[in-house]
């Protein structure tokens, strides 16, 4: 695919890169030469110095021969005049990046795409969605729902106390009579090799395993992972960025509690007008004395969202110390991804990878509605609807040519998540959930054309 970016910034830069490792036709565009220059030694890719909202800049880019114009400036009014433009000019597809959530929430009554925008992402209510998932399982600290909770994938740590440890796959699922959650990635601890396990795989103690469950699956694995479902009700949060801000916002629709810590005075005034039932606080989040005063030690979980990965981390093991059962930071460099569980954070996420994954499904071949890369493991999860030309339609699961290192994780049909098994007959129009190693992307994909 031909595929122009403008805006070289962090979501910009990582998905070009991702982009330019599946050797697609990339052209980064973006008026900081530095940014570019950065980009341009770094990634196998095309780069242009200007401004993306020049119709002779979009023209130089050959707009007319893109199948995809990506918009991910720090502007959103940047990257809707980007993409309304580059529909004129000929682009196949569109995507803007924005910060208004109202645009998402009201997308269909304004219709985008009678301007020329075919798809928004807002990388900080993709985050919000994220943590407040995460809350909801608490237990867990990797969530992904597949429409509307009717599959789910988790992920979690294996402990001593998990009933599963020593057990193979095919064990474990013995232990209940219906089957209603599916094992499909594996990385042994203090390694950075993904597993897509089989039936006579066994778990190990340390194991960061990812499940997918249908409804009653989550249940079953809080019994089978030594886990305990906390209810999380007291919840405080660091920093009144977009994300914080957006994060209180539906947290309190929800009916948590929520005190929110904001450094700034003028913002947190602003958030007090903007979070009526939440606490706002004006103060410095890494005063120790400050949070003991806030009842840090009362709290359920504790959420840092400032502009510093390392305050948030540090915010997060001192949150960690004072009892707080679950911590969440943000965090903008991927290397700290495998830090996470040996320091002692229970999640960590990032804008990038959410932005990045969110527009990645638009590249897939193949009918892919939904699309996931597990946190610090080599693995995609991808939804693909099934066509009625599609090479799975209209056959059993066992009958398939279907790589090892692939899996299919669920199915959901009419609106309910099933865990199929070998002999499970999949038809057109179900929603087929697949987690994949990269080096079967290609393959599975063809299976679902």
């Amino acid at each position: 695919m031909k595929i122009l970016i403008a805006g070289a910034g962090e979501v910009g830069f990582h998905l070009a890169k991702l982009l330019s490792f599946e050797s697609q036709n990339i052209t980064l565009i973006d008026t900081n030469k530095d940014s570019l220059s950065y980009a341009d030694t770094h990634l196998d890719i095309r780069v242009i110095k200007g401004d993306a909202t020049s119709i002779a800049i979009l023209k130089e880019a050959k707009v007319d021969e893109a199948d995809m114009v990506i918009g991910v400036t720090e502007s959103e009014t940047t990257n809707i005049t980007i993409c309304v433009l580059a529909k004129q000019l000929g682009a196949k597809r569109t995507i803007a990046r924005i910060s208004n959530t109202e645009f998402i929430e009201n997308k269909e009554e304004v219709g985008f795409f009678r301007f020329g925008i075919d798809e928004l992402i807002s990388p900080e209510a993709l985050a919000a969605s994220e943590i407040e998932l995460l809350l909801n399982q608490s237990a867990f600290n990797d969530s992904y729902e597949f429409e509307n909770g009717a599959l789910t994938m988790v992920g979690t740590s294996l402990s001593d106390k998990a009933l599963i440890v020593g057990k193979t796959v095919s064990q474990a699922a013995e232990i209940f009579q219906e089957l209603h959650f599916m094992p499909i990635a594996i990385q042994r601890y203090g390694t950075q090799y993904t597993l897509i396990p089989r039936g006579d795989t066994v778990f190990k103690e340390g194991d960061q395993v990812y499940f997918v469950t249908s409804l009653g699956g989550v249940d079953e694995l809080y019994k089978l992972t030594g886990k305990f479902k906390e209810q999380i009700r007291n919840v405080m949060i660091l920093g009144g960025s977009k994300i914080g801000l957006k994060t209180t916002q539906d947290l309190c629709d929800h009916k948590f509690r929520v005190k929110l810590i904001e450094n700034d005075k003028e913002k947190a005034f602003d958030l007090a007008d903007d979070c009526p039932n939440a606490l706002i606080i004006n103060g410095d989040g890494r005063n120790v004395e400050l949070l003991e005063e806030e009842g840090i030690g009362e709290m359920d979980a504790f959420i840092a969202v400032t502009g510093n990965s390392e305050t948030n981390i540090m915010s997060c093991l001192v949150a960690k110390s004072k009892g707080v059962r679950k911590t969440i930071a943000l965090v903008e460099n991927m290397d700290y991804f495998q830090l996470s569980h040996s320091i002692g954070i229970d999640t960590l996420i990032n804008k990038k990878l959410l932005a990045a994954n969110n527009i990645f499904r638009f590249i897939r071949k193949g009918d892919v509605v939904a699309m996931t890369k597990l946190n610090n493991m080599n693995a995609e999860l991808l939804e693909f609807i099934v066509k009625p030309t599609s090479e799975v339609s209209d056959n059993l699961i066992k009958d398939l040519d279907f790589p090892r290192s692939a899996v299919i994780a669920g199915v959901i049909r009419d609106g309910k998540g099933v865990i199929p098994l070998g002999d499970f007959y999949i038809k057109a129009g179900d929603r087929v959930v697949v987690c994949c190693l990269p080096k079967s992307i290609k393959k599975i994909e063809k299976l679902f054309l």
